[in-house]
């Protein structure tokens, strides 16, 4: 029985700082039809705050404890593990790490850089790489939806310092099995009572099957055609409005 309903946020209900058709009131519907919800992202050109805040902007209005980003679960796990991280970030990020120690660091953090993603910021990082820190990344996405074109998001670059340091990072967003657990945890279903709603195939909809949930394929955001071979056992729909009308209609 379906019980909660994660949401990703770009390309599903987002598209350049603007609501979808239709997504406004989709997630309205869900809202009132006792499902539990939640809103997901990887986005690391944004604080968790902020996030909330652009969402309340589209008419949204989640809760604050609706909405988990990437960057937050990277600042829970550095709290927890007691790390000062090295910020490979875009610099609308750091307000998320503000009051964390950052001197002698003993972690690198990288997320979707922009500019920041120059020679001399990854040598940096490789240098401690070097020294046995962690590598902690935002996401593993290829990729990201702006301005009607595709954009390198931080999947390359975390690929390119594995493959110079010799390491494996540990990613705390999506795809990571870890990031979706802690989700169900703090909502308190199991997997197969969850459905995730995504426009990226391989990070939110095939990472979100393979730890047992459901998933569903938004023709969206980063959605290509022939992505749907990709994951067959995913369902499809057009748009977030499509899939609240069915979701709803059978419940």
């Amino acid at each position: 029985m379906l019980k909660a309903v994660l949401l990703d946020i770009s390309g599903v209900l987002t598209e350049d700082g603007e609501a979808l058709p239709g997504a406004v009131d989709a997630v309205a519907r869900l809202q009132s039809s006792g499902l539990a919800l939640r809103f997901l992202t990887n986005t690391s050109r944004k604080t968790s705050a902020a996030m909330r805040d652009e969402l309340q902007r589209l008419g949204f209005a989640p809760a604050p404890e609706q909405v988990f980003t990437a960057p937050g679960a990277i600042r829970r796990y550095l709290e927890r593990s007691g790390l000062r991280p090295y910020l490979l970030v875009h610099e609308r990020l750091e307000p998320e790490f503000t009051d964390l120690p950052r001197d002698n660091p003993n972690a690198v953090v990288l997320g979707d850089a922009e500019q920041r993603l120059d020679y001399a910021h990854l040598d940096a990082a490789f240098q401690l790489l070097l020294e046995g820190v962690p590598l902690l990344a935002v996401g593993s996405n290829r990729y990201f939806r702006q301005a009607g074109a595709l954009h390198l998001d931080a999947g390359p670059f975390v690929r390119a310092l594995e493959y110079a340091a010799g390491i494996e990072a540990k990613v705390l967003g999506k795809p990571s099995g870890d990031f979706f657990d802690a989700v169900l945890d703090e909502v308190g279903v199991a997997p197969d009572e969850a459905l995730m709603v995504g426009d990226d195939v391989e990070c939110d909809v095939v990472a979100a099957m393979d730890i047992g949930l459901q998933a569903c394929l938004i023709r969206s955001g980063k959605y290509r055609p022939g992505d749907e071979a990709r994951a067959p056992q995913a369902r499809c729909e057009a748009s977030l409005a499509d899939l609240v009308d069915a979701l709803l209609d059978t419940r």
